[in-house]
């Protein structure tokens, strides 16, 4: 038995499949927050859009803190299960049912009854996801050690939360929408009923995504890591443990990499709108299709990381990767200022912002499995240090961050709009030429700062394949 956990069988492509089909959960949980929540509750059901987002906001706020709990906590769990799978397969039902209550609220409830509704859901539907999303993503280094097998495996977890977060995004824009458009409401996305159906089609995905994932990796339970030696727990010790784990140089580069990340991550989100609407001029027709082009996108990141881990390593694949995707990503703005590109309204345009999208898209996912791999090999260096396997702590400390400050992203954004004196709730001809040429004449350098900031800190990052598997000899060597 002792020699079988020592050696646990490959991973089989059905195990790997099981554990990244699990992020489709987290996918449409943040397709829905992200794309659709602010608008449901405000322009279809009438709540006042400052509530929306304050209730938004606590959620998050909420969702962060629970993160470094439930991290802690999956660690140091004790059950005939292991340590992570009870609480995957605790937190199926409530997620889900809670998803689908989001997207029905109550008919005649009055706005603050409304706004309260949409606060404890919102809370309660992230803790919960926390819930099972932490202790998930924790299982990819004890699933494997091997250096080269992690990014495979990472692989398939980003495939599917890519594509399945996308995939709401696309049914929603090019079949729902449309379908429920009617005499009252021309506008589908105004309609009561699509999201109702978003609610169910959501709610069903989330819960099958999680069981499966919990179910199709079961298998593996007795060739996880047991928790540290039983000891007693005083609020001294938690924090004492915490912060003995993360004192390792190669994380608080990845820490501090993901802090200036989320702020860019942020930034762009909030105005990719504005820059398909005002700065190229896309129909909404031509925006679905860029939307679509997010499933080739994630095929690349999914094909092209374990080739670069095998032919560069993971910090010099994120390097080369990161580098290229982020320089690139605001190219086509750069090109237009400049002069080069055609007018708006030219094919070329859209196909060159088409194809550049996707391919940039594609980097960045290869990068971000990248930068989870390396997380995942801190483990071992970690244990060697305290005797303890903390894999839930860096992967909660990472989201902690991004979800912490990634609203720091939006406040940038807005300074940018500020700055190039953009009109509030203008229509695309109504916005002056020189708004939309400073608009992407602040918005280029400010993001290339920021992702080139976020490269130069993880370069500080230093563990190879080498030290890795040198650490495994030695945490081999001094097992009993």
């Amino acid at each position: 038995m002792t020699e079988t956990k020592k050696t646990p069988p490959r991973l089989s492509i059905w195990m790997k499949t099981a554990y990244g089909f699990g992020s489709v959960a987290y996918g449409v949980k943040n397709n829905g927050f992200d794309y659709f929540l602010l608008l449901f509750y405000s322009q279809v059901i009438g709540l006042d859009a400052r509530l929306v987002g304050i209730a938004i906001t606590t959620a998050l706020v909420f969702d962060a803190l629970s993160d470094p709990i439930v991290g802690y906590w999956s660690d140091n769990f004790r059950s005939r299960w292991g340590r992570r799978h009870p609480f995957m397969y605790i937190s199926m039902a409530p997620v889900a049912l809670s998803y689908f209550l989001l997207w029905n609220p109550p008919l005649e409830w009055s706005e603050t009854g409304l706004f309260w509704y949409l606060l404890v859901l919102a809370v309660f539907i992230r803790t919960f996801i926390t819930l099972y999303e932490t202790p998930s993503s924790a299982l990819a280094p004890e699933l494997t050690d091997d250096y080269f097998e992690r990014s495979s495996l990472l692989s398939f977890r980003y495939y599917f939360g890519w594509t399945g977060g996308n995939a709401m995004t696309v049914m929603m824009f090019f079949f729902i929408f449309p379908a429920l458009a009617t005499a009252t409401i021309p506008d589908g996305r105004f309609n009561r009923e699509s999201y109702e159906i978003l609610g169910i089609t959501g709610s069903v995905l989330i819960f099958i995504s999680i069981f499966a994932s919990a179910l199709g990796t079961h298998a593996r339970i007795p060739h996880l890591k047991p928790p540290p030696a039983a000891r007693r727990m005083t609020l001294g010790t938690i924090f004492r443990e915490i912060f003995e784990t993360l004192s390792n140089r190669s994380f608080v580069a990845l820490f501090i990499g993901a802090l200036l990340g989320a702020i860019a991550t942020g930034l762009a989100a909030a105005l990719s709108f504005y820059f398909y609407t005002y700065f190229w001029e896309f129909s909404s027709r031509d925006t679905g299709i860029i939307t679509m082009g997010v499933f080739v996108a994630a095929i690349i990141g999914f094909l092209l990381a374990p080739i670069v881990t095998r032919k560069m390593g993971k910090k010099r694949g994120a390097m080369v990767t990161g580098l290229v995707a982020f320089i690139g990503a605001p190219l086509p703005i750069f090109l237009r200022l400049i002069g080069v590109l055609p007018d708006n309204g030219s094919p070329f345009v859209f196909w060159f912002v088409f194809i550049t999208g996707v391919l940039d898209v594609g980097l960045i996912i290869c990068f971000q499995i990248l930068y989870s791999s390396m997380t995942a090999d801190l483990v071992e260096q970690a244990e060697l240090k305290t005797g303890r396997r903390s894999e839930g702590i860096f992967f909660s400390t990472v989201t902690f961050i991004r979800k912490s400050v990634q609203g720091l992203g939006l406040m940038v954004a807005s300074f940018v709009l500020y700055l190039a004196d953009f009109p509030a709730g203008a229509t695309a001809d109504q916005v002056s030429e020189e708004s939309v040429w400073l608009l992407g004449a602040y918005y280029v350098p400010t993001i290339l700062a920021l992702w080139l900031s976020m490269m130069a800190v993880i370069s500080l990052y230093r563990l190879n394949q080498d030290e890795h598997e040198e650490n495994l000899r030695q945490l081999a060597a001094n097992r009993p």
